[in-house]
Order: structure tokens, then C-alpha cells, then sequence
């Protein structure tokens, strides 16, 4: 199972999903002005950044949003950037954060999970029911794909819904969680988890140990590391025996060089330092 794969990724690499969220005003100029075309260059940055970090990351992550901005060249540059993490034997995130239901919700699991967009996980928004996540399951049982589902996000505005109480003072996230524990108890993979894991920001510490403990089987893709304020101490909270979840980063490691003198020039070697601080610092405070 997909669960399974990267679960033995983060014992190998560490906990370190790189998000590839990537904006054109984050490639180095010297660096963009090298291609006659934008998008080409755009979709090199992000190769040239996977293959500095392809041994210090669990996976990558990438956003869809930065490349439907740019309209079907974008799409393209997203397209191969999946092909490729795939193509080198990595685990690749589509972070589209889907919500619909019926064959809506189905034509959306055969995009992201078949074809031009294929990918190993995607994430998916339960906030319209249960039934908002249905028409994905079939691909975790036969086809070796995963989801990661929103449960408690990083947001300040996580408060307006998430953390409404219900008559039994369960906050709107814990009955989420719940629920989907419950759907993923069919998904187990021999690690523990399910291929049916959990988003869980790591910007909200306090009720993380107990987020841990309920949702004990539930693999966790944690956002709010680095750019966001989370620290690998707010991060170790929601992982278990030092595994149990992979932590996204995104501007902090695609503008590392911004940090570094004359980092244009070697952007790619800044991220891949910055990948192997991030992992060493969430190791050891994971211990």
C-alpha cells in the first residue's frame, strides 16, 4: 500500500515533504532569464530542486493552484513535474483539496488519480460530508493510491467552522477526525496507518497530543512549518515513535537561497541544506 511506501520513506529520508508550491517570481533571475520560455524554466527550478533533495525528503507535495494560474502551460509544468518525481521512484502529493459529491467527486478521483495528473496521494476537503470522500476509496483499495483529508488546517480562520462544538462539546474538527478514522479502519497498511490520512496543522499546538492519541492510526501530512511559525518541537507533538506524519515546507525551502550570499547561483544546494536542517531538527526533537 501507498501508506506503506512512505512510511518506510520517512525512516529512510526523514519527515521532510517539500512543497512545490512554486511561484515565478521565486526563481532566481539569472536563472529564469537562461530560457526563452517561463514555463520551461519554471518546470526546471522545480527538477533541479528534486534532485538536490531526492535523498533528504519523504515526498513532495505540489500545489495545484500555482499552476492553473498560468493557465495550460501551467498545467503542463504540473503534469511533468509529477511525471518526473514518479518517474525516479518518489512519492508525489497532489495538493488539490477537492470537495464535491457523486460523480462530481468521481470524475475528480479519475483526474488526479489516472492520466496526465496522476499522482500517489491527493488532498481532499470532507467539509461537505462524508460523501465527499466515497468516490475516491475504490483507488486505495485497488489501484495503491492514498488521501490525505482536511481535519484541522493551519489557518487562523481554521476557527470560524473547525472549532465550533457541537451538543457534546466535540469541536467540529474532532468529529471529522472521528469519522474519517472510522472510513480508514478499511485502508490499513502494515505500518499502522491508513491509507486514509489526516491534515493537521502544526500552527495549533495545544490540542496536538490529543489529536495524536485519538487519531492514533491516522498518518498525518503536517503544514505550518517554517514560513507559517510551526518549529520542529510544535511538530514532534503529532508524530508517534518518530514517525506517523510528513511535515510540508514550501517557501522555506525553495527561497533558501535568499539567505545565502550569491544563493542564486546555487539555489538548488540551498534547498537541499535547508531540506537536511529542517530533517535533522524534527528528528532530534522527535527522539
Amino acid at each position: 500500500m501507498i501508506i506503506d511506501k512512505l512510511f518506510k520513506s520517512v525512516e529512510n529520508n526523514g519527515h521532510v515533504c517539500i512543497g512545490l508550491d512554486t511561484a515565478m517570481e521565486y526563481l532566481p533571475a539569472n536563472f529564469r532569464n537562461k530560457y526563452e520560455y517561463e514555463d520551461y524554466a519554471l518546470y526546471r527550478f522545480n527538477q533541479q530542486i528534486i534532485d538536490a533533495t531526492f535523498d533528504v525528503a519523504a515526498c513532495y507535495k505540489v500545489q495545484i493552484a500555482y499552476y492553473e494560474a498560468l493557465g495550460l502551460k501551467g498545467l503542463k509544468v504540473y503534469k511533468d513535474t509529477l511525471k518526473y518525481i514518479r518517474s525516479k521512484g518518489g512519492i508525489v502529493i497532489a495538493d488539490i483539496k477537492r470537495g464535491d459529491i457523486a460523480k462530481t467527486a468521481g470524475m475528480y478521483a479519475k483526474a488526479h488519480f489516472e492520466g496526465d495528473f496522476e499522482s500517489d496521494l491527493i488532498t481532499v476537503n470532507p467539509y461537505m460530508g462524508m460523501d465527499s470522500i466515497q468516490p475516491y476509496l475504490p483507488y486505495l483499495k485497488n489501484k495503491e493510491k492514498g488521501l490525505f483529508s482536511l481535519v484541522r488546517t493551519s489557518n487562523k480562520g481554521a476557527e470560524d467552522i473547525e472549532y465550533i462544538e457541537n451538543k457534546e462539546n466535540k469541536k467540529v474538527y474532532d468529529v471529522v477526525g472521528e469519522k474519517l478514522l472510522k472510513i480508514g479502519s478499511e485502508f490499513m497498511g502494515e505500518c499502522g496507518y491508513s491509507s486514509l490520512g489526516g491534515v493537521v496543522g502544526c500552527t495549533h499546538i495545544d490540542e496536538g497530543l490529543k489529536m495524536r492519541k485519538n487519531l492514533e492510526k491516522m498518518f498525518f501530512l503536517i503544514p505550518g512549518y517554517g514560513a507559517q511559525g510551526g518549529a520542529a518541537e510544535d511538530v514532534a507533538i503529532y508524530l508517534k515513535n518518530g514517525n506517523g506524519g510528513v511535515v510540508n515546507a514550501s517557501r522555506s525551502i525553495l527561497l533558501a537561497y535568499k539567505k545565502v550570499e550569491n544563493g542564486e547561483s546555487h539555489f538548488e544546494e540551498c534547498a537541499r541544506q535547508e531540506a537536511i536542517k529542517m530533517r535533522d531538527a524534527i528528528r532530534k526533537a522527535a527522539k
